[in-house]
């Protein structure tokens, strides 16, 4: 079966072996799950995902290739305080806007937000300039979590 990546135009080979990787199957089967949902997934999650086309793919072997790919920043690891570490495509890799996320304490529901009003851009660009300058820090991204009750839970 030959897997055929959404992202392959972001020259995923090229990029594994510019750092010295190989580009494997496990990989390109993540890489392939992370890229076709929205959904903010655990490993567990990914690998119940691969298992159904490539069942000689282990758990073991998802974790570590999160961890590569994380390392790599080909993947951004996220935490939403339940315990479970949660993965998603990185933004210079997907589809996706720059986002933020607003999480319910009570239900876990993950809302992507990427409505950024006026006042909520400027503040985000002055506290970047303000730290940047402060700490001699280049920043080149940031996340941002916001926690509190969804619509269905209030």
């Amino acid at each position: 079966m030959v897997l055929r990546l959404r992202g392959e135009g972001h020259g995923w080979k090229g990029r594994f072996r510019g750092c010295g990787y190989r580009w494997t199957l496990s990989r390109k089967a993540i890489i392939d799950v992370l890229s076709s949902t929205k959904d903010h997934m655990s490993a567990e999650e990914i690998y119940n995902s691969v298992q159904k086309n490539y069942p000689s793919i282990g758990l073991a072997t998802v974790y570590r290739t999160l961890e590569l790919l994380v390392e790599m920043r080909v993947v951004m690891r996220l935490d939403f305080g339940d315990k479970r570490a949660r993965y998603e495509l990185a933004e210079t890799f997907s589809s996706k806007d720059h986002h933020h996320h607003l999480v319910c304490n009570r239900c876990g529901k993950i809302i992507e937000y990427t409505e950024f009003i006026e006042d909520e851009v400027e503040l985000l660009e002055k506290t970047e300039k303000g730290l940047s300058m402060k700490y001699h820090f280049k920043i080149d991204n940031h996340m941002i979590q916001f926690y509190g009750l969804c619509k269905a839970c209030q």
